[in-house]
């Protein structure tokens, strides 16, 4: 099962996949993989959390453990 989450929370705000990669500063392919529930590394989350608008004391709501 892939990571609903983030793909919920990026079609919520009515943001592409394109747009959140180059926002976070990641490739659309890495944002991809991880929608599709792949890892990333701790710094990937960090960008995206923040492209998102999240604190970083907020990633359990984007990346649930």
């Amino acid at each position: 099962m892939g990571n609903e989450t983030l793909k919920e929370i990026r079609e919520s705000f009515l943001m592409s996949k394109a747009e959140l990669a180059r926002k976070a500063g990641v490739s659309p392919v890495t944002l991809d993989r991880i929608e599709k529930g792949k890892n990333c590394r701790l710094e990937t989350k960090r960008k995206i959390l923040l492209a998102l608008g999240y604190n970083l004391s907020e990633k359990e709501k984007v990346f649930p453990e």
